[in-house]
């Protein structure tokens, strides 16, 4: 499927074409992140609300083939913020590169892969306004309430009773899919 396609999938709630979408373009997003030389926390935290932004403006996107530049931008920005924030300057060009890659090992991926596949098999289970909101909410640092009222069109007060709610409909799906796993083996 083309960008169009899986954006236009996505933001219709297609948790398939969002983890192509992903896929896709996850190594743009971490490359420019680390080409600012961040702590793996503070490029983490930069990659993390890239794609908090394309969630907040997937309805936005004008142009889907030229995702990978504005995601490109969206991240160098969400960097130079991180940096203002930590109140560092950008390590000069002339430095080598020390940082180890961030990228865990292959155990510990394939673990996390399969982990992170049931969350959104179980995601996927979720009533549109539970899914959205959660997704939102799981940026790395989460944003805050405000910001989320604003991108979702909730009110402040309702997005906490809401959150507990999505999660406590989240552990119930995922309690009974492992039930029915433990039952099948």
């Amino acid at each position: 499927m083309d960008v169009g396609g899986l954006l236009t999938a996505a933001a219709a709630g297609d948790q398939a074409a969002w983890n192509a979408l992903v896929a896709r373009f996850e190594s743009l997003v971490w490359s420019i992140a680390r080409g600012y030389r961040l702590s793996d926390a503070d490029a983490g935290d930069a990659v993390q609300m890239t794609w908090l932004r394309l969630v907040e403006n997937i309805d936005r996107i004008a142009e889907p083939d030229r995702l990978a530049a504005w995601l490109a931008t969206t991240a160098k920005r969400e960097c130079l913020q991180s940096i203002r924030r930590t109140s560092r300057d950008p390590i000069t060009t002339d430095t080598p590169l020390d940082r180890r890659d961030p990228t865990p090992p292959a155990e510990q991926a394939l673990l996390r892969r399969e982990r992170d596949s049931a969350l959104w098999a179980a995601l996927a289970e979720l009533g549109d306004q539970c899914r959205r909101l959660l997704r939102v909410l799981m940026a790395v640092p989460p944003p805050a309430y405000a910001e989320v009222a604003e991108a979702l069109g909730m009110r402040i007060g309702s997005i906490g009773p809401t959150r507990r709610r999505c999660l406590e409909q989240l552990r119930t799906i995922a309690e009974s899919d492992e039930l029915l796993q433990e039952r099948g083996r």
